[in-house]
């Protein structure tokens, strides 16, 4: 028998070639995570209490708060929607920092609960759905850079106020008697409703930058904001918040609304490129390429192998086909019948007859050499002796021959 050579490689990988497969992969990984930790870490800092009028973070509202305090106007911090529309009583202001987290039933339950009572809403860059609720027949327009602007319009507030930081989003409305100020390309960032018999009118911002405590001080902001946030002697602060069990009980609303729209298009382009990727990788079908073994596999232990996988398959009729197309191949040069012939039942069988001597043989030669599949393996293991014994007699016959002088 063959053995393998001793210095031939073994098959199972190793850690060097898993760690030269998979390196690139792996430390795009972890460029991936760190870049992502290193993101969040910085900006973590920035968004910790952002718009809150406890917080003193830059992008809080704390110095706000202190001079509305100051002016003798009382801030009230809420964080659901059942506590605004409860404390959001006549002759208060409302300030909604993120609507856009409110689902359709907490925007329908404030709206209601507010409509009728006079005092102010401020909505902080309100979209579509937030519009329709608390202004209807108010459209966002395209999204304007946000910078010092001039008033530009009538509004008391705006015009004492003067230049402040606004812009974000723009709004645009044909409702007669509207405020727009700070305009942007002749679109409104700043849009007040006026308000119906109840009393209590609607203030639009594209841009909350000029109510955090960093910008506070610059241009007219802190002026522009106390007059807007400061009209009655009470203010609700309306932080929304995800934790709402109002906003759980909402099925409308799931954890796929929460997602900005960016970032389906980031999820998009991925799945693009891991396409790319894929496609770029993969295998291509083609030729076989003919490659040395690693090792020696002996002749025997092949043919077993494959026998063991027909057994497995239950492929009686593979096997049988298989030993019977051998048999033929090898009969064919014995008899005097070409190659491409060997598989001919016209052809091989009566060059069979012609050089079979056992008496009763030739009846059984068609069924033996081209007959149906066998039933079971007994009947298997009975054609291939079958066939071992044909293969014999003739081999036996051939080399017991008599064979002519060539002189003669």
């Amino acid at each position: 028998m063959t053995t393998a050579a001793p210095d031939a490689p073994a098959l199972s990988p190793t850690v060097r070639s898993l760690w030269t497969r998979f390196r690139g992969p792996l430390l795009a990984l972890l460029l991936l995570v760190i870049s992502g930790v290193v993101i969040a870490a910085l900006q973590s800092g920035e968004q910790h209490g952002r718009l809150d009028p406890r917080s003193a973070d830059r992008t809080g509202s704390r110095a706000i708060a202190q001079l509305l305090s100051a002016q003798g106007v009382s801030t009230q911090v809420v964080t659901t929607s059942e506590e605004a529309a409860a404390a959001a009583g006549p002759g208060t202001t409302l300030l909604v920092t993120s609507p856009d987290m409110l689902t359709q039933g907490q925007l329908t339950g404030l709206h209601s609960a507010t409509a009728h009572t006079p005092g102010r809403t401020v909505l902080l860059t309100p979209d579509s759905s937030s519009l329709e609720t608390f202004a209807p027949g108010v459209r966002t327009d395209s999204p304007a850079r946000t910078s010092a602007r001039q008033p530009s319009c009538s509004l008391p507030e705006a015009r004492r106020a003067g230049n402040a930081l606004l812009g974000g989003r723009s709004y645009d409305t044909s409702t007669p008697g509207t405020d727009r100020c700070y305009l942007s390309d002749n679109r409104p960032t700043l849009l007040r409703l006026p308000a119906p018999r109840t009393g209590r009118d609607t203030v639009l911002l594209g841009s909350p930058d000029f109510l955090y405590n960093h910008h506070l001080a610059e241009h007219g902001n802190a002026s522009l904001a106390l007059q807007l946030l400061g009209s009655h002697k009470h203010l609700v602060w309306y932080l929304p918040s995800i934790s709402d069990p109002s906003a759980a009980q909402d099925g409308r609303r799931g954890f796929l609304d929460l997602i900005p729209s960016g970032w389906y298009w980031a999820l998009l382009q991925l799945v693009f490129a891991a396409a790319l990727a894929a496609v770029w990788r993969a295998r291509r079908l083609g030729p076989l390429v003919a490659e040395k073994l690693p090792v020696t596999v002996p002749a025997a232990e092949t043919t077993e192998g494959h026998a063991r996988l027909y057994e497995q398959a239950h492929a009686r009729d593979r096997a049988a086909a298989v030993l019977r197309s051998a048999t033929r191949t090898r009969l064919a040069p014995l008899i005097g019948v070409s190659p491409t012939h060997a598989h001919t039942p016209d052809v091989l069988l009566p060059a069979l007859h012609a050089h079979l001597t056992t008496p009763g043989v030739d009846a059984d030669l068609p069924d033996l050499l081209f007959g149906a599949a066998p039933a079971d393996d007994k009947a298997l293991v009975h054609l291939a002796d079958q066939l071992d014994a044909l293969e014999s007699s003739i081999v036996s016959q051939e080399r017991h021959a008599p064979r002519e002088h060539p002189d003669r």
